[in-house]
């Protein structure tokens, strides 16, 4: 039994594997958590840690995106691993324990309390190291002390039945899917999901008071349960009701990871704030507003719209050749059919297919699939911009038109069923609807009466 528990933890990375030194395993976990803390990709972070990929993720999973080390830098009321780390220095040069305690600014019994308390006594001479000092003050900071939810059954209840409580009619019926099985990672697909009473943490927590005013046992915060639910042997609750979150998220994002952007194809130069002020009036056709509409297992075709018409055209992206064949490897080929090369040339396709009076500018949001929007505008002269962030009512016209394009791609389809003559219908569909903003006019008639107002032979029409 010992032997098998010695076995999961060092496939969790718990413990070090066998002839690896207990102080260089604990500093690469400080490294990793440290890179991770900065907003380091996982895999990067097990680069400066000095640990294979497998060993990173398998860190960061089994901790629920929960540092398990004690920071470097705490609260000042207690000592940090800088600190500790002075200290060793000090202590070799032979520094009194007043006089490294005036340096540092901390009480004299500090300092002898953790010289006695956190050097290494496995040595013929005590010695005091940062490393291990730091580990000794991590075990006495986790202190094996109950989880709150563990002791108390009736806590643990109310969080769970409002966590994961079934939706249920008037006479009883459970009502809804029962949903995928969680399979221990993060985020599900989309699809089905459980109908639970979905209660937030904090919502749980807050309501705690509510309900139970008079009894100071039935009090637990959002955080604790929170960890209860990420951190694997923290709290009583299984990990699957995960799930039950709004989120679905079962690891927690470093808040350096989630401020990072993934927009550095958006410069200045291409945001909205940029575009010629014609855009704003309607006035002038030939400004176009484009996006994705998104589908099952990575599916996508393209929106245009034109806003002074109301024009759509859509681009049909067919997956590549070896699509759910060859293995998804990272940084390797788009073959979903929208990445930034395949979509600069089914755009360029299909826009230099109208008159040059109606290729102007066209707005994007800021996904990146229109990242080679540089070499697109040199193709086709159109220039670009990109929409502020969460800001989709700057493309208003494009997404109200995507909205009336869901009558015939719902989300949670798969459109990569659909071929370039049957988008084209739908695009057709559209453009020959008669539209109140129009004077009830259709796309199709608004653009053909701008064309032959221009009086210039040779324009094709869409009639």
């Amino acid at each position: 039994m010992r032997e098998r528990q010695r076995e999961v933890q060092l496939y969790r990375g718990q413990v070090p594997s066998p002839g690896r030194p207990t102080v260089a395993w604990r500093q690469d976990r400080v490294r990793f958590w440290a890179a991770i803390a900065r907003g380091d990709k996982t895999g990067v972070a097990a680069a400066v840690a000095g640990v294979s990929s497998p060993v990173g993720f398998r860190w960061f999973r089994h901790a629920g995106g929960v540092n398990p080390c004690l920071a470097p830098t705490v609260s000042g009321r207690y000592l940090s691993f800088g600190e500790r780390e002075e200290i060793a220095l000090y202590r070799a040069q032979g520094v009194g324990v007043r006089e490294i305690a005036r340096r540092l600014g901390r009480s004299p019994s500090t300092i002898s309390r953790e010289l006695r308390r956190n050097a290494s006594t496995r040595t013929w001479r005590v010695e005091y190291k940062a490393t291990i000092a730091q580990w000794h003050a991590e075990r006495r900071a986790r202190r094996p002390k109950a989880a709150k939810l563990a002791s108390n059954d009736r806590l643990r209840s109310y969080v769970q039945d409002r966590l994961s409580g079934r939706v249920r009619a008037s006479d009883g019926r459970v009502l809804g899917p029962e949903g995928p099985q969680w399979n221990g990672k993060n985020k599900p697909h989309r699809g089905d999901r459980g109908w639970v009473q979905a209660w937030s943490p904090e919502q749980i927590s807050n309501r705690l008071r509510v309900d139970f005013p008079d009894d100071e046992s039935m009090r637990i915060s959002h955080e604790a349960i929170y960890q209860a639910l990420y951190v694997q042997g923290r709290g009583a609750l299984q990990r699957e009701l995960v799930a039950c979150l709004r989120s679905g998220r079962a690891l927690r994002v470093p808040r350096a990871r989630a401020r990072q952007t993934a927009w550095a194809h958006v410069t200045p130069e291409v945001m909205i704030s940029q575009r010629p002020p014609e855009v704003e009036d309607r006035a002038v056709p030939g400004h176009w507003e484009g996006d994705l509409i998104i589908g099952l297992k990575r599916s996508a075709v393209g929106t245009l719209v034109e806003r002074t018409t109301r024009f759509t055209m859509l681009i049909h992206l067919p997956r590549a050749e070896g699509y759910g064949v060859i293995p998804r490897t990272k940084n390797g080929p788009a073959l979903a059919g929208y990445g930034a090369l395949t979509m600069k040339d089914a755009l360029a396709a299909s826009m230099t297919t109208l008159p040059e009076q109606l290729r102007r500018s066209l707005t994007w949001d800021r996904g990146k699939e229109l990242s080679a929007h540089a070499a697109f505008t040199v193709e086709t002269n159109i220039a670009v911009y990109f929409a502020d962030p969460k800001s989709p009512w700057q493309r208003g016209t494009n997404e109200n038109t995507n909205g009336l394009l869901r009558h015939y791609f719902p989300k949670g389809t798969d459109l990569s069923r659909w071929t370039a003559q049957e988008i084209n219908a739908v695009a057709h569909t559209l453009n020959t609807r008669p539209r109140k903003t129009l004077g009830w006019r259709t796309p199709a008639e608004a653009l053909d009466e701008h064309l032959r107002s221009l009086q210039q032979p040779g324009v094709a029409t869409t009639g």
